[in-house]
This record gives C-alpha cells, sequence and structure tokens, in this order.
C-alpha cells in the first residue's frame, strides 16, 4: 500500500526530533546575492502548459537551460543578510519545483513519482532522496518543504506553490515566482488551486476537499478556520457549519 503524504511528514519529523535533519543547521555561510530567474522562467514557458501540464520527454531531451539554472541555484545558497524574505521564498519554491522535474527527468518515463523509490520500503521514500546540492549542504524535497518552506515562513499558500509532480497537486505555474509578484502569485494559485472542481469540490453546506487540507490543515487554521481560509479564495460562500470529506488523491504523473 503506498505511504501518502501524511505518513511522510510524520516520519520526517521523528526522524528530525531524534536525529536532526541533513541541510537543517544551515551551516552555509554564503554570501550569495539573489539570483535571476529568468532560465526557469523560460523552462516552465517552454515545457509547461497553461493548465500545470509538463512536457517531460521533450525537457529531457534538451535539459540545457534546466541544468544551467540548477547550477545558478547550486552556487546561490540564499542569506538573510543579503537576500529579502521574499527573494528567498521565491528561491525556495522555484528550487523544490526545478529540482523535482529533475528528480522525474532522471528517472522518466515513470508513471508516478511515487515509483521511484530508495532506501527502506515505509521509511524512506522519494521525498528522502538526498540529491539536491547547494553550496556544500546536501538536500532533500522533504528538507525544503518542512524543515524550510513551512518552517522558516509563516506563508500557507506554499502549498499550491509547491508541487509533486501529480495530478492532484496544485497545477504547476507556468512562471517563475520572483519576489516583485510573490503576492500575487500566491494568490493567483490559491484561488486556481481551491476553485479548481477538479482538486475540490465546493457547495455551500458541502465541500469535497484535497487530501493536502488534511494533511497540512494546522498551517491553514492558524488565523481562523479553515472554512474561513478557504472562503477568503473561493468562488462559492461556504457555510461555517457545512459537511466536509477528502478526496481521493492521484498520484499519477503531470503529465
Amino acid at each position: 500500500m503506498l505511504v501518502n503524504r501524511s505518513f511522510q511528514f510524520l516520519f520526517f519529523l521523528a526522524i528530525t526530533l531524534v536525529f536532526g535533519c541533513n541541510g537543517s543547521k544551515m551551516t552555509v555561510q554564503s554570501n550569495s546575492q539573489p539570483i535571476s530567474h529568468q532560465l526557469w522562467e523560460e523552462v516552465l514557458q517552454a515545457h509547461v502548459s497553461e493548465d500545470g501540464k509538463v512536457d517531460y520527454a521533450g525537457l529531457k531531451k534538451d535539459p540545457t537551460k534546466l541544468n544551467a539554472y540548477l547550477k545558478l541555484m547550486g552556487d546561490n545558497h540564499p542569506n538573510a543578510k543579503n537576500w529579502s524574505e521574499n527573494e528567498r521564498l521565491a528561491y525556495w519554491i522555484n528550487a523544490y519545483n526545478a529540482y523535482t522535474i529533475e528528480l522525474i527527468l532522471k528517472h522518466y518515463p515513470v508513471k508516478s513519482i511515487k515509483d521511484i523509490k530508495k532506501g527502506i520500503v515505509l521509511l524512506n521514500t522519494v521525498w528522502d532522496i538526498k540529491f539536491i546540492e547547494i553550496e556544500g549542504n546536501t538536500y532533500d524535497l522533504n528538507h525544503i518543504e518542512h524543515g524550510i518552506l513551512r518552517k522558516e515562513f509563516e506563508e500557507p499558500r506554499i502549498h499550491f506553490a509547491i508541487v509533486c509532480a501529480s495530478y492532484s497537486c496544485p497545477n504547476l505555474l507556468n512562471h517563475a515566482f520572483t519576489a516583485e509578484q510573490m503576492e500575487e502569485q500566491l494568490t493567483t494559485q490559491s484561488k486556481a488551486f481551491i476553485n479548481d472542481p477538479s482538486k475540490n469540490k465546493l457547495a455551500p453546506n458541502q465541500i469535497q476537499l484535497s487530501k493536502i487540507f488534511s494533511w497540512f490543515k494546522g498551517d491553514f487554521t492558524k488565523k481562523g478556520t479553515l472554512i474561513e481560509f478557504l472562503n477568503t479564495y473561493s468562488t462559492t460562500k461556504i457555510n461555517s457549519e457545512a459537511a466536509s470529506s477528502f478526496l481521493d488523491y492521484s498520484w499519477s504523473l503531470n503529465e
């Protein structure tokens, strides 16, 4: 039986508490300056559709710009001295998405990101593969998501920005996230995901939600109820006492 992200998250927390997290010590003493995300923008525009589908086959044939962008990221670790909060947030969102695509390309063709396995079944998942090299530190996707994005930024909308290469994930934005456009892009992604009937089914008195809202409910309810959060972006006004349930999650490749 496939392990869902809730189990992965709980396991990640347990390992962090017992052993600490590789890369989480933030030993990097970087003097880097904020980077341009133009190469990533060009990759996305060439290989990602308006509805977030990725042309992995085409990108695998010509990964030149993607590789150049990943090298740029690997040579420049964000630091609070030279980078603003939004510049660091843009970096890590783009990093999660770009390295996820790189991981898929390394194993393509695959039907699902979950087909990529390494280590002990049920304990080590694809999100635990340490393959991301940034200024001498090695990261996995779990650490970028839980140890950096969720830990360092009070921003629940990151869940609509980072994409795990699966059909039920938010659609991959075919533009690079930037510091200058961060608020607009996060708002756009939130509205798109919440109002997408293939991800959530909303009616005034009954809602069927993506399991993202179950796995990470605490992120969405720090300033109010989950329905209050949804109503901030939903085109359907949801009653506070609406019945709720969660939809099955498809891990099919977002191809």
